[in-house]
């Protein structure tokens, strides 16, 4: 997961990379500098060889270790030890101070007049509307795309993720799905961004129509990161006993209702997991969405990565510190929400004596 996430980033590099080529800015420059679409094609298939290899490699990997967990394991629970809760706590801090750190930095950078020369405090940075013609449009366009992949994507994944571990179909067919939804993770951004402008700019492609609107973001946002929520989804539909769609069957109970009342229910920390995962990844993707904006769709990402290639650090800063506050909060009402829904999951308790 390092080596893919690493090999295929674009918004590291591009920033703070200076003249230091990778093969994720060099599509960048031929598609977005030099319009030259089919070099960008090329260079995209090289980018995704390693990924592939390397996501082969995992599954492979991974295959060997099935057979060593359990869907019905009971979860360990270590007793405590103060020795090693201190080191570990100190290990948690330091990595902590370090993510802290940077985004304190980050903060400041958005409040300071001109850094380094001009420290004096101010929020004239916030001021979009003053550098950008979107102004705070973009900011608008993200929290909408966010808020409807959230949704929309939450609710494709998990069904989707219940059909194929439910459903007594096709083995083989079930198994050609669950390759299909595992492809995602091994494919980079970039790559997934040229090829949406290659099949949806074709003028006789009846899905023509999406193109250069928010709906081609959201699919592609939703294809981009559907991988790791298909786990999820997967992972917590395996602790349920399949002897409830069983039982339900027996009694002549549509499995519709069964899963609207029993699954989605006990499953629903993993449902919320999901969600946060889709909106704070949709709110902070570059890569995958870099070729796909226009001029009314362009988001918060887009916009941060423009201000700063026309020099204006602390503007960038100021709207990633938007992106970093919106997606902290969103994130705390999910985990207030997985309190208040805490009484689905007393199944889960270890039960004392």
């Amino acid at each position: 997961m390092v080596f893919t996430l690493v090999f295929t980033d674009f918004g590291v590099p591009k920033v703070i990379g200076g003249s230091y080529d990778v093969l994720a800015t060099d599509i960048y420059k031929q598609v977005i500098g030099q319009f030259n679409f089919s070099m960008g094609a090329v260079v995209g298939l090289i980018l995704l060889t390693p990924a592939v290899i390397s996501f082969a490699v995992d599954r492979v990997i991974a295959r060997r270790q099935v057979a060593l967990l359990s869907a019905r394991a009971v979860p360990y629970q270590p007793k405590p030890h103060r020795g090693r809760d201190l080191a570990c706590l100190g290990f948690c801090a330091i990595v902590g101070l370090l993510i802290v750190g940077l985004l304190a930095t980050a903060a400041f950078g958005s409040i300071v007049t001109y850094w380094p020369y001009n420290l004096t405090p101010t929020f004239s940075h916030y001021d979009f509307n003053a550098i950008d013609p979107n102004g705070w449009g973009a900011f608008a366009n993200s929290l909408i795309l966010s808020a409807l992949t959230a949704l929309l994507g939450t609710a494709i994944v998990f069904t989707g993720a219940y059909l194929i571990e439910k459903s007594t179909g096709s083995r083989r067919l079930r198994g050609a799905i669950q390759f299909m939804c595992m492809v995602p993770l091994a494919v980079p951004g970039l790559v997934l961004g040229l090829s949406y402008i290659f099949f949806f700019n074709a003028a006789a492609n009846p899905l023509h129509f999406i193109y250069a609107t928010m709906a081609i973001l959201e699919v592609n946002t939703i294809s981009h990161f559907y991988t790791v929520c298909h786990l999820t989804a997967t992972t917590a539909l395996k602790q349920i006993d399949a002897e409830f769609e069983a039982v339900s069957a027996s009694l002549k109970v549509p499995f519709y209702r069964t899963f609207w009342r029993v699954t989605v229910p006990v499953c629903l920390p993993a449902i919320l997991d999901i969600a946060i995962y889709l909106f704070v990844n949709a709110m902070t993707t570059v890569s995958a969405v870099v070729f796909l904006y226009s001029a009314d769709t362009k988001l918060a990402s887009i916009a941060v990565l423009n201000m700063d290639d026309a020099g204006k650090t602390a503007n960038a800063c100021a709207m990633g510190m938007l992106i970093v506050v919106t997606s902290a909060t969103v994130r705390g009402l999910q985990s207030l929400l997985a309190q208040r829904l805490g009484r689905t999951q007393a199944w889960r308790r270890r039960v004392q004596g």
